[in-house]
């Protein structure tokens, strides 16, 4: 969705592709916990299903959806707070002019989101996973199409520019919220009497669970994600030419990320699974199969990234100066792709031996401690400019990966096996 975004305002000048990459950028930094807390949802769900516990699976959903609704006000008000002082960020005028209203509309868009992550997980961890691709295919449809009418004004609307692209963003999310909840409520009534009747109502117990459990996931999602938000909000600082080519090279970058994300999710799910049926042996299968497949993917990528730099840039512009900068931002991204799938996966695979800790550690340690001062430095004290901030990022993908890494293999040749998910011991929730 964020690449379509790039693509339509992309007519209306470096800035505007700056401002839009800026905003949705600071949304997401802002949002990401409150979805990262959805990343347990799935190893919990799995787990519950593994056991055969129907009716478990049932009840996280449903403390999901409590969840969501309770942190999306917050996401809400952090925005708008953002939206209120961006004057003093040190923006480039060109892009903060156009950032700025961006923020006020994107806010909207979290309620949605949040119910849409909660939806997500909990189909995630039945194994129905079909109708996302369609969710999120038609998903991105309606964005583009709202994109062209409210970004330009047609069949008689006042044409907003940026503002419509976010506008468009928060349609799309309702639809998807709305998508999954039609899913989810198809899907039960498919299992017919086999799925079990729980009524909606809040569990305290297992809402702190939940909370407990999947906070740390959500702690290293923001960690990762602010590091990148933050990079963008630097190249901010720079000229408009530097930020667009940043904002261009980042979308293609994390539109590939989205394929060890997705390996993430399956390998949560299905190492959760086997740990639920209490086979130790098929959990090390599952993760080790989840990384040797992402680990293959990403490598390829990088090649096609290194080789075909333009021709990935091309559909978001035609400046001469973003292609050339671009290119080169696209060789660094290639060289850091396998480390960026890896970190991506073992994150997911711990997550389904319930380590949710141990990743947004070695996040800490990897984007804050190395990769971003290092990219600082480079950026602004040696004059290397965004090609330093994006060096920078690869020094810490580059640890965060090897850490993880290591971390799985630590973990797995001694694994435990948890309490029954449905029963969470208090000892747990600390």
């Amino acid at each position: 969705m964020g690449l379509v975004d790039t693509a339509m305002v992309g007519p209306l000048g470096p800035a505007a592709i700056a401002a839009t990459g800026m905003g949705n950028g600071v949304f997401t930094a802002i949002m990401i916990f409150g979805a990262g807390l959805m990343l347990g949802v799935d190893a919990l769900v799995s787990r519950a299903m593994g056991a055969g516990r129907l009716d478990d699976g049932v009840r996280w959903l449903h403390q999901a959806v409590i969840l969501a609704l309770i942190v999306a006000p917050i996401i809400m008000a952090v925005t708008w707070i953002a939206f209120l002082t961006i004057g003093a960020w040190g923006l480039n005028p060109q892009i903060a002019v156009l950032a700025k209203p961006y923020l006020a509309v994107i806010a909207l868009g979290a309620p949605p989101l949040m119910l849409y992550s909660a939806f997500r997980r909990y189909l995630q961890g039945i194994h129905v996973v079909r109708p996302m691709i369609y969710a999120l295919i038609t998903a991105n449809l309606v964005n583009a199409g709202a994109n062209a009418v409210l970004i330009y004004g047609l069949y008689g609307m006042p044409a907003l520019g940026v503002v419509g692209s976010a506008w468009s963003t928060c349609i799309a999310r309702v639809y998807l919220a709305g998508f999954y909840y039609v899913v989810i409520r198809r899907e039960h009534r498919r299992r017919g009497a086999a799925h079990p009747y729980v009524p909606f109502a809040i569990d305290a117990h297992r809402l702190r669970h939940l909370f407990a459990f999947g906070a740390p996931a959500a702690g290293q999602i923001t960690v990762e994600v602010s590091v990148f938000v933050l990079a963008t909000a630097l190249a901010a600082r720079l000229d408009a030419v530097s930020s667009a080519s940043h904002q261009i090279a980042l979308n293609i970058v994390s539109t590939g990320f989205m394929v060890p994300l997705g390996l993430a999710s399956a390998g949560a799910v299905r190492v959760g699974h086997a740990v639920g049926a209490r086979d130790m042996r098929r959990a090390r299968h599952a993760g080790w199969t989840a990384l040797l497949l992402g680990g293959t993917i990403m490598v390829m990528l990088g090649a096609v990234l290194f080789a075909f730099p333009v021709l990935m840039l091309r559909p978001f512009t035609t400046d001469a100066s973003v292609l050339a900068l671009g290119s080169r931002l696209l060789a660094i991204a290639a060289a850091f792709q396998l480390f960026d799938g890896t970190q991506a996966v073992t994150t997911g695979v711990l997550r389904g031996i319930g380590d949710t800790r141990t990743p947004v550690l070695m996040n800490i340690i990897g984007h804050w401690v190395l990769g971003l001062p290092v990219g600082y430095a480079l950026c602004f004290r040696f004059g290397w400019g965004v090609l330093g901030l994006w060096i920078g990022l690869s020094v810490g993908l580059i640890f965060c990966a090897v850490a993880l890494t290591f971390t799985w293999i630590a973990r797995t040749r001694g694994l435990d096996l948890p309490p029954d998910v449905h029963t969470p011991e208090p000892a747990e929730l600390l």
